[in-house]
């Protein structure tokens, strides 16, 4: 059966309370809540307490009614603390629960605890039971704490990584539409041109003009080369045809720039990829040649592809000096720092390892379901 009983005091220091604190007390013994309430207003805590001693009586208030704490014996008729502790415990953020029993066995305290109750007293330290309430009020509430915050950095985290791949996708997305109008607006105006130019050459006289038709046409040349250079590093059409056939023309193009000897292998000759996981593999080979370029000193380069076993997995390994102490720890470095961003887009993690004197490896890894678990490995970040 039900029975409430409240009575006001003003409240302790550690905890100040707006309305009386709710305490369910689960106890048969009429001598012992009555202890137990004098105990909480002699120690200054302005309660209301409602007390049950059947266990149906205790499902019964816990759906009723809301509760600030618990406070439980742990012998009862029909039932043990530990049957309320489970109906208890079943329920979303539930209040602390505190046992006050008398001598129950050490071993059994310790189960108990071990089983998540929140303290446990012996009727014989009463007067403790204030200091025992409000420590439990406050552990808890410092876990209720710890819970929003992780559930709103949980939030925040998923808004940045929305956001991320939002601008990742803009950015791929205006990246092609800037390379196809400088290959098909200002890549055909200079063609033409050029025609016009190479004309001019021809059927000129000999003397200043055709000499400075020549000096055009050198630079017209080096503006086509240049518009080239950019449509490709924007949104090479080789990608077009394949993530190897893509990755095989970036390393030939970087080892014709640098002079070093770059190795591609795959583990077949095409291979049937999405688009996006595509663009973030490339770009992944593309940063890591980048940064391999200017500060590894290699000699050698290798790429390894593999879509074995559901993952893509791709390997840009040198042998060059390898990464700094400090290098990790930039606070401006966003090269390989921005393709851990882009490989979480796709499901996808980086791994980078490196070792002074021995090289660097940077390894991206995507699930080719587009759902796979990203185990928490974190990328190594590089100025690029």
């Amino acid at each position: 059966m039900f029975q409430n009983v409240s009575h006001d005091s003003a409240p302790v220091d550690a905890r100040p309370l707006q309305r009386p604190l709710r305490i369910l007390h689960i106890e048969d013994s009429a001598a012992d809540q009555a202890l137990a309430r004098l105990s909480l207003l002699r120690g200054g805590l302005n309660c209301e307490v409602t007390v049950v001693d059947v266990l149906n009586d205790v499902a019964q208030a816990l759906d009723t009614q809301t509760f600030d704490l618990i406070l439980a014996d742990y012998h009862l008729p029909g039932f043990t603390a530990l049957h309320a502790w489970e109906m208890v415990r079943s329920r979303p953020d539930h209040p602390p629960f505190v046992l006050l029993s008398g001598a129950i066995g050490e071993s059994a305290a310790v189960g108990v605890m071990r089983e998540g109750i929140s303290d446990y007293l012996l009727k014989d330290h009463i007067t403790r039971l204030p200091h025992v309430v409000s420590h439990a009020l406050e552990v808890h509430e410092a876990r209720r704490a710890r819970q929003r915050a992780a559930a709103e950095l949980a939030a925040s985290e998923r808004r940045l990584a929305e956001l991320t791949e939002h601008l990742q996708t803009s950015t791929e997305r205006e990246r092609a539409d800037i390379a196809r109008e400088i290959h098909d607006d200002i890549g055909g105006s200079l063609t033409s041109v050029k025609f016009d130019l190479a004309w001019i050459m021809r059927n000129a006289p000999e003397g200043p003009l055709r000499e400075h038709a020549q000096s055009a046409l050198e630079m017209l040349e080096h503006a086509l080369g240049a518009s080239q250079r950019i449509m490709m590093n924007l949104r090479p059409p080789v990608l077009d045809q394949g993530l190897v056939a893509a990755v095989q023309w970036l390393a030939e193009n970087f080892e014709r720039r640098t002079g070093v000897r770059t190795r591609v292998r795959s583990s077949r000759e095409s291979m049937d990829i999405a688009p996006e996981i595509q663009v973030v593999a490339y770009r992944t080979a593309q940063e890591a040649l980048t940064n391999v370029g200017k500060y590894a000193q290699a000699q050698h380069v290798d790429i390894d592809l593999s879509d074995h076993e559901g993952f893509l997995t791709l390997e840009v390994k040198d042998d060059g000096v390898g990464l700094a102490p400090h290098a990790r720890d930039k606070p401006r470095s966003f090269g390989l720092r921005g393709l851990g961003e882009r490989a979480r887009t796709v499901h996808g993690w980086l791994d980078v390892s490196s070792q002074a004197g021995r090289g660097t490896s940077v390894i991206v890894s995507i699930p080719l379901s587009g759902n796979g678990a990203c185990p928490n490995i974190p990328g190594i970040d590089e100025e690029s």
